[in-house]
């Protein structure tokens, strides 16, 4: 430097600088270094930055005044620096000569301004609205500029007017560009931000905003002012969307398959024995065929398989870096403040040292620790971008796979398989490349920090780490453990569900039969199982906590206790204790995540080769246009061919019928002609487009009018005549909302002659060249099927002139075709016209004669003698049907028969028999189910909202939650809390002291008192953290059982009709949701909230004790605190439940797309469903993306008041130097650099806390619902033998359903001896069911009353009523359990008992023939038994209970007539001294009883002997004349 500055100017002077209290650095220093970092840093940064700017080209900007005024400052700046180098050149010649210095800095400077010219003009031109890279020079610059500014100033006279001036006005001039470079340029020209309705506000936020993610508080504002509803959320960046990530990834991936291939080919010739089937197959049956992917795994030498990682990274590896290189820098800068901690502590020690020092520091403090807020906030934004632009990548990347994939493919795979493959598989990519970077990361933290303790500790350090390295062990054994009771857990939960799903679908029965303690038992004993299994998880988790808490103690606790005794001259003062324990606090994250990330890298690591292997075949794709030539065809390469030596040529305009039995493959030809099977010799084309109708019909979840359209433009007498055609029109007027009515996925509202009838209107109104029909009529009424013939498919019909290709089962239609192929077993054995295969007498004309007579049949008796039946078969055991057909190829003869038969019967509304039972059985069915299932997403929706619309949870709710946990036990938790606070305040503030033991040297003596009492404190805050978190669990799992018990009492006590009011679905979901929430989520919320809460407590405590005037700043600190907690607290609830509605469409619309890719291809759809696909994952990717921004949003507003509490921690130890000791400072400080990170979960934490406490909310809400009356009234308690005669009276009895509701029976009067037999007989809705309902009471009386032998049903207990009547209800329900149990849950009867009451129902043959007899395993619902089985069961149950008391509610869609005489003949002869009534709908069973009650409108009508009423031709007489029982 003395050769620049010459001898006059010293480059350094110590007691210049340091050493006094008004410093000030020497001038050559100014010129030099001061004025040179701004250049060099510039100079640096520009050639990467030029680089990525002409990489990335945004469109230009047009001039504003704002780039002109920069541009012109920047001129001025270059301006001013030359003028100071003339000036110094004019000096030369006067002959005042100067030091080099003044020459070469503004050179210098002046070259560095020319290229800040360059680059806002450049910028300009790329498109950058706001420029970082200048933002950062600027800063630089003014920075080191108000140095000589100040030494300037405090010059007393001045020397060098010249460069006084220019200096001012250079200083001017870049505090002005500082500022203007804080201002944003308009957005490029023709960018889509104007054409945008709600453009993201990244894309034009400036530096400053986007580093402190300031463009996001509109929509904090926006979500704190009202709910969120999905027009607020922001579109989704360009550069985030669907259209760019995915061919981004796809192009990457076709350049790795290529290479792949390339070096297959230069890999010798060889290989080419078998070139392609092993790798393809390895592909296909990823899963299915380990043996082979072994076989391939050990040839490692061939390098055949693409690898998908790869492309991954390729595509999005870039970006990520960007990512990671902030991560670095975050990684350096947490360790300067620890050394900065350092110089802070040993300035507190030198009493004479000048204070700004101290000021320099604690303001340094708080920039390092704010830098690397906004830095890792940056890195975390990069991360969580990457994770989001994989996941669309994946997701898009599978979808676009699955609509190409082959049958092959498909086969070894479900389509649950692959929806899991996208959302699980996509998720964990996404999570981990958050994780990705500790890889790299925690290692280097952990050998900085090892390096920092050695300077400080030296080799003591290594019994810390060696107690590291201990715990490491320890924590992944409790990881493990805890995993395993998660599963056990997690079959408890499903086994008590899929029970209390049982129980609310049969609750009626429950209730018939005061059944309702026996499950409740049941529940409870699962629900104990399952809180078993809870508690043990809460005592692992409770000793991870600990081991968490305790880690960085125990490693102090070693470090120092070794370091003081191992010599004597070791000496533990302030310094070396409080930066150990800030670096230890350090330690601490990355060695808990090091085993959480290669954990998660293995599950990974572990799913994606499978998982894409399956997902990124190399396909087959396929040529449409019909003739084959010899054609040999295959599902999958390495099974044996389907089809044999195909010949086919079908004349243009001509229809052909392809028939043949079951299995010949007559689908298959349709398949091979679609493309869809593999070819592996021969040829095969087909002119024009085609149109395809499947033997399933698959229905989109749209309108009927979108599925009939497929995209095509709608065209109204077109679209009508569609209609007619396909004999829809009548099925519109049934439909809610005609054809603009919703279809359910997969069609669930529609019947299967509707679906049918809808695929082949699809197929009709795509105006295609070739039409395949694969067997359209099997699934439609015989008439309706003629009708379809005749309009659409027939020679008149509405296709004439198209080339039709129809497999069909009809024979009635084979004379009207041109030319017919007929299959046998994979060959085309005959071909031609109907009458010239009569004429060959082959193979067609057998398939006529065996055929010819069901036809007759099928024809005339499908809709009449059937329809009894089909009432066995409803919709859903339909679809079963056809499913099993379908995923097995060869089914035998027979059941394909029957199934055509039952196909034939599901038919349509178009018999008016057929009609009415077909509309009872979908109304009860549809209501049983979808009902419950379409009207809940609304009506939870709705519910939801109401949560949403008040902001906060009331805190009502806290205390209800606190009520369960118990009052006194949540004081003891918090005192705990506290007391470990305490503890852990006691150590270190004990340490404080023996630190400053160090200053007195009265050392030695104490070191063994010092160590002890360090060690008990620490020791008792580990105990205590392991006893509070385990009585906190405790606490909790207490809540948890009596707020399900509450629960589930409640909802046995409550009366039918909220049943009947209220979807199972809702009910279900507080027993399956909220439980698990309050389970599971709400203690672990609750756990890290409090430990939050009190660690930040604890460090206010410790700052405000060892520097009293802290405490002014804590209240604008907190005020700031909560203000920020309450914008972030409301916009991130909205956003998570935005989130999730979105989620769900995803995965619905791929499931669906993969059941119909056939029909898609086949209609050339492909691209249109592509696109709907990734705008479902955008809408979702919507509102995922201002989530993660919320996170980082509120992460960088809470670290800066994090930031702050450093600062002035620091601040006011430098103020009252004087006070304090060392010990105290280092303690002050050290609390402080911990609180950033406690204070920023405790807010994410509170916003969990909230979403998680509604669950009690809900959970409370139907605790409390109105229940029935009591079960057992104690001093009204009937006689054990009552009712001893069975007289029944109804006195001015009226009843109504619900309130508000019409009465159903209107003052019925009539009184029943004991042991008369009465019928009860009336239309639909006279009221008979309800008679029913009133004796048991399940529908409370509204006027008169009942009495039974004297006594009045309305005052005993209803277990009492009905426990002592007995009835056999309508459908007969089971309960899954064993048959035992289903006959006498309470155990009351011997098994000899239990036998009767089986052989007097006829049922003991059947269950002797069981091998488990009376422990026969009942399915779910009773269903492997037959219906007619279950209605004995149920007779057995009524035979077991014996009351003097039977009603019997006869089955409407009955089971078959030997059953119905079996129950009635055994009622006859086992109940003849009963008083018994029955609901009859068929006469002949109540022809010979005592007397019939004809019921009307709910009042009596008739009430006599049948014979009197036949007599008086009445009601019953027109009853029974339409029975064929009167003449």
């Amino acid at each position: 430097m003395e050769r620049l500055c010459g001898p006059k100017l010293p480059f350094w002077v110590a007691n210049q600088t340091l050493h006094t209290d008004s410093p000030d650095l020497p001038e050559c220093f100014q010129l030099s270094v001061l004025s040179w970092l701004p250049c060099v840093y510039l100079w640096l940064a520009c050639p990467p930055y030029l680089f990525y700017l002409q990489r990335n080209n945004k469109g230009y900007i047009m001039m504003s005044i704002l780039n002109r005024v920069k541009t012109v400052f920047g001129l001025v700046l270059w301006i001013v620096c030359w003028t100071d180098l003339f000036g110094t050149f004019h000096e030369l010649q006067q002959g005042d000569s100067k030091p080099p210095i003044y020459f070469v800095t503004p050179l210098v400077v002046g070259m560095t301004m020319l290229l800040a010219l360059f680059l806002i003009q450049f910028e300009r031109l790329r498109g950058v609205q706001s420029s970082g890279i200048l933002f950062i020079f600027w800063f630089l610059s003014v920075l080191c500029a108000i140095v000589p500014f100040r030494s300037k100033i405090l010059q007393s006279e001045i020397s060098d007017k010249l460069r006084f001036t220019t200096f001012y006005f250079y200083f001017s001039l870049i505090v002005a560009e500082l500022i203007l470079s804080c201002f944003n340029e308009k957005p490029p020209l023709f960018s889509n931000i104007d054409t945008d309705p709600n453009p993201c506000p990244q894309s034009t936020a400036g530096f400053l905003s986007t580093m402190t993610f300031w463009w996001f508080t509109s929509m904090a504002i926006k979500g704190y002012k009202n709910p969120l509803e999905a027009k607020d959320l922001w579109s989704l960046n360009k550069r985030d969307s669907s259209e760019v990530v995915v061919p981004k990834l796809l192009r990457e991936w076709e350049v790795e398959q290529a290479k792949t291939h390339s070096a297959v080919d230069q890999s010798t010739q060889a290989h080419f024995s078998k070139p392609t089937p092993a790798g393809e197959s390895n592909h296909v049956g990823g899963e299915s065929s380990p043996e082979e992917v072994e076989v391939l795994l050990s040839k490692q030498k061939d390098p055949k398989k693409p690898s998908f990682l790869r492309s991954l990274i390729k595509a999005f590896g870039p970006y990520f870096l960007i990512g990671s290189a902030f991560k670095l820098l975050q990684d350096l800068i947490t360790f300067v403040n620890p050394q900065l901690l350092k110089l802070l502590i040993s300035f507190t020690k030198q009493k004479g040292a000048p204070t700004w020092w101290g000021y320099a520091l604690a303001f340094l403090m708080f920039f390092a620790a704010f830098l690397q807020t906004l830095i890792l906030h940056q890195h975390f934004q990069y991360c969580f971008v990457t994770g989001m632009r994989l996941r669309t990548s994946i997701i898009g990347a599978i979808y676009r796979k699955s609509l190409i994939i082959t049958n092959a493919a498909k086969r070894t795979s479900t389509v649950g398989e692959i929806v899991n493959l996208m959302s699980v598989d996509a998720q964990r990519f996404m999570d981990l490349t958050t994780f990705l970077n500790m890889l790299w990361s925690a290692p280097l933290q952990i050998i900085l920090a090892l390096y920092f303790l050695w300077q400080n500790l030296g080799p003591s350090v290594l019994a810390g780490v060696a107690v590291m390295i201990l715990l490491i062990p320890l924590n992944a054994a409790i990881a493990v453990r805890t995993r395993a009771y998660q599963v056990e857990q997690m079959q408890y939960k499903d086994a008590r569900i899929k029970l209390m799903n049982e129980i609310l679908n049969g609750i009626k029965v429950l209730k018939l039969y005061a059944w309702e303690s026996s499950f409740k038992e049941k529940v409870l004993e699962i629900r104990q199982k399952e809180l078993n299994v809870l508690r043990k998880t809460a005592y692992l988790g409770a000793l991870s906590t600990m081991a968490w808490t305790s880690a960085p103690f125990l490693v102090a606790l070693t470090t120092f206790a070794v370091y003081v005794t191992v010599d004597k001259n070791n000496i533990l003062d302030a310094e070396k204790a409080f930066v150990s324990l800030s670096l230890f606090n350090i330690l601490r994250f990355p060695l808990n995540m090091l085993p959480q990330v290669i954990s998660s890298i293995v599950q990974v690591g572990s799913s994606p080769p499978l998982s894409f292997s399956y997902s990124f075949l190399s396909h087959s794709l396929f040529i449409l246009s019909v003739t084959v030539v010899n054609g040999k065809f295959t599902w999958a390469k390495q099974d044996p061919p389907a089809l044999h030596n195909i010949n086919l040529m079908v004349p243009q305009g001509s229809l052909l019928a392809v028939v043949g039995h079951v299995g010949c493959g007559k689908s298959s030809l349709v398949s091979a002609l679609l493309g869809e099977m593999e070819k592996m010799e021969g040829d095969i084309s087909i002119q024009g487009s085609v149109a395809y109708v499947p033997q399933q019909a698959w229905i989109q979840n749209a309108t009927l009018r979108d599925n009939i359209l497929f995209g095509k433009a709608y065209n109204e007498h077109k679209y009508r005549c569609c209609l007619d055609a396909c004999a829809l029109t009548q099925d519109l007027e049934v439909l809610p909302g005609g054809d603009l009515t919703e279809i359910g996925e997969k069609g669930i509202n529609l019947s299967g002659g509707q679906r049918q009838r809808v695929s082949l209107a699809r197929a009709l109104y795509n105006e295609a060249d070739v039409y395949l029909l694969d067997d359209p009529l099997s699934a439609v009424d015989a008439h309706v099927a003629k009708h379809i013939f005749d309009q659409v498919i027939g020679p008149e019909g509405a296709l004439q002139g198209k080339t039709r290709i129809l497999v069909t089962h009809g024979i009635s239609f084979l004379p009207q075709v041109d030319n017919i192929v007929v299959m046998v077993e994979g060959r085309v054995s005959e071909m031609g016209s109907y009458q010239e295969l009569l004429k060959q007498n082959g193979a067609f004309a057998e398939f006529l004669r065996n055929y010819s007579l069901e036809d007759i049949i099928e024809e005339d008796e499908a809709t009449e003698a059937l329809i009894d039946e089909e009432e066995n078969f409803p919709d859903d055991a339909l679809s079963n049907h056809t499913d099993m057909v379908d995923n097995e190829p060869v089914v035998n003869e027979a059941k394909r028969q029957f199934i055509r038969q039952i196909s034939i019967i599901s038919g349509d509304l178009e018999n008016p028999k057929s009609r009415s039972v077909r509309k009872r059985l979908c109304s009860e069915r549809k209501h049983a189910e979808s009902d419950s299932e379409k009207k809940l997403p609304k009506v939870e929706k709705l519910i939801q909202a109401e949560t949403a619309e008040t902001g906060r949870v009331k805190s009502k709710v806290f205390w209800e939650y606190v009520k369960a946990v118990g009052p006194l036990l949540s004081l003891f938790i918090c005192f705990l809390y506290g007391c470990q606070s305490a503890a852990s305040i006691g150590a270190n503030v004990w340490l404080s002291q023996w630190t400053n033991d160090a200053a007195q040297n009265v050392t030695q003596e104490n070191v063994s008192m010092r160590v002890g009492v360090y060690a008990a404190l620490g020791m008792a805050q580990g105990l205590l953290v392991m006893v509070s978190s385990f009585t906190l669990a405790m606490g909790n799992i207490g809540a948890a059982r009596k707020l399900h018990y509450a629960l589930l009492d409640n909802k046995f006590h409550t009366p039918q009709s909220f049943f009947d009011t209220t979807p199972i679905g809702r009910v279900i979901n507080r027993f399956s949701k909220d439980i698990y929430v309050i389970d599971e989520a709400l203690p672990s919320t609750v756990l890290m909230f409090l430990g939050t809460f009190f660690s930040s407590l604890s460090t206010m405590i410790v700052i405000v004790a060892s520097t009293p005037i802290f405490a002014v700043v804590i209240a604008p600190l907190a005020f700031i605190y909560i203000f920020v907690q309450r914008f972030y607290v409301a916009t991130s609830r909205q956003l998570k439940r935005l989130e999730s509605v979105s989620r769900s469409p995803i995965y619905s619309h791929f499931s669906e797309t993969v059941t119909g890719s056939s029909v898609i291809r086949a209609y050339c759809r492909h691209d249109a469903f592509v696109l709907m696909s990734d705008m479902k994952v955008d809408e979702n990717q919507k509102s995922y993306y201002p989530g993660i921004v919320s996170n980082r949003w509120l992460g960088v507003r809470i670290e800066f008041i994090g930031n702050c509490i450093v600062l002035f921690a620091a601040l006011f130890a430098v103020i009252g130097k004087d006070k304090l000791n060392p010990g105290l400072v280092g303690l002050s400080v050290s609390y402080a650099l911990l609180v950033t990170m406690s204070l920023n979960w405790m807010v994410r934490m509170t916003s969990d806390l909230e979403s998680n406490i509604v669950a009690v909310e809900r959970v409370k809400e139907y605790s409390e619902t109105k229940t029935e009356a009591p079960w057992e009234v104690e001093d009204k308690k009937p006689s054990p033998d009552w009712p001893s005669q069975g007289n029944v009276e109804f006195s001015d009895y009226s009843v109504r359903y619900r309130e508000g509701l019409e009465l159903v029976l209107k003052n019925l009067t009539l009184s029943v001896k004991g042991g008369e037999k009465i019928g009860i007989v009336g239309r639909t809705g006279a009221g008979k069911s309800s008679m029913t309902l009133c004796l048991f009471r399940l529908l409370e009386a509204a006027g008169g009353e009942i009495t039974i032998d004297g006594v009045k049903i309305s005052e005993i207990g209803l277990h009492d009523l009905r426990s002592k009547l007995t009835i056999i209800p309508q459908e007969p329900v089971l309960f899954s359990g064993s048959l035992r149990m289903n006959l006498d849950p309470f155990e009351r009867y011997s098994d000899g008992e239990v036998w009767k009451a089986l052989e007097l129902s006829h049922l003991n043959k059947f269950v002797s023939n069981q091998p488990a007899k009376l422990e026969l395993e009942c399915s779910e619902g009773g269903e492997n038994l037959s219906v007619g089985q279950r209605q004995l069961v149920c007779l057995a149950r009524a035979l077991l209970r014996k009351t003097r008391i039977l009603i019997l509610d006869e089955a409407t869609a009955a089971i078959d007539l030997e059953t119905d005489d079996l129950i009635q003949s055994t009622i006859r002869t086992q109940f003849e001294d009963c008083t018994v009534f029955t609901i009859a709908h068929r006469l002949n069973t109540i022809m010979d009883y005592t007397r019939v009650l004809v019921l009307d409108k709910g009042q009596i009508a008739e009430f006599d002997t049948p014979t009197n009423l036949l007599f008086r031709r009445g009601i019953f007489y027109g009853m029974a004349k339409d029975a064929g029982l009167a003449q």
